[in-house]
């Protein structure tokens, strides 16, 4: 019996066969060549922009310092104002004559006046408005232009006749004139799209009666508001 039993153990074995282990495959995280693609052009991109940024720069720098742009230059020089009163009606009776200069400094820069809008101003509101005629600035060209605002305007306030009698009383007027401009720059043959600066000159007027001078008008610079692109 042991016999048997020790042959059937050194025998060989019929029984079930045993399954293969399963191997599994774990994807990679960088989402194979797919991934490697993006990140290479998304590389390039960023190349790219970085080097136009500095391109850009780089010509911009060269550029001022070959031109050397300045900002044209307003004042107000004179100014004249025979007729400044209020009627009954509210009605602003007016008179105001001008000397406007306009210097543009630039060597290389010339300017083309599209559109001249001048506004006159009392205490914030307008009582007149001239359009002047258009021209061309060139290098280092000072130009005088000559606004006259003459007419009446109904303005209304609470605290208007108020103002208007102590400045009268001190014989000079608090007035604004504003200038809407449509310009354009050239450089040699090129010419730039238009822009639209808005310069503003506050002046103390005093009033002419009789043909004379109540004070003397003091020149004024003129700032420039803002500078928008069209």
């Amino acid at each position: 019996m042991a016999e048997r039993e020790e042959a059937h153990l050194n025998g060989a074995y019929y029984g079930p066969s045993v399954p293969p282990s399963k191997s599994y495959h774990r994807p990679s995280r960088g989402g194979g060549p797919l991934g490697c693609c993006c990140s290479c052009v998304f590389g390039l991109v960023f190349k790219l922009i970085f080097a136009a940024v500095v391109f850009m720069g780089l010509a911009f720098l060269v550029f001022w310092l070959i031109v050397r742009p300045t900002k044209v230059k307003f004042h107000v020089t004179d100014a004249t104002l025979t007729q400044f009163n209020f009627s009954t009606d509210s009605n602003l009776h007016y008179n105001l004559a001008l000397n406007l200069t306009i210097r543009n400094p630039n060597k290389k820069i010339g300017v083309y006046y599209d559109r001249i809008e001048a506004r006159a101003l009392y205490e914030g509101q307008r009582f007149s408005t001239v359009t002047l005629t258009p021209f061309y600035q060139g290098h280092k060209t000072t130009n005088i232009l000559n606004p006259v605002f003459q007419g009446q305007q109904l303005i209304v306030g609470s605290d208007l006749l108020e103002e208007f009698n102590e400045q009268k009383t001190a014989g000079v007027y608090k007035i604004e004139m504003k200038l809407y401009l449509r310009i354009r720059f050239r450089l040699g043959k090129i010419k730039t799209g238009k822009f639209k600066p808005r310069i503003e000159c506050d002046l103390k007027v005093p009033v002419s009666q009789n043909g004379t001078l109540v004070g003397t008008f003091q020149t004024e610079k003129c700032s420039v508001d803002f500078f928008n692109y069209r």
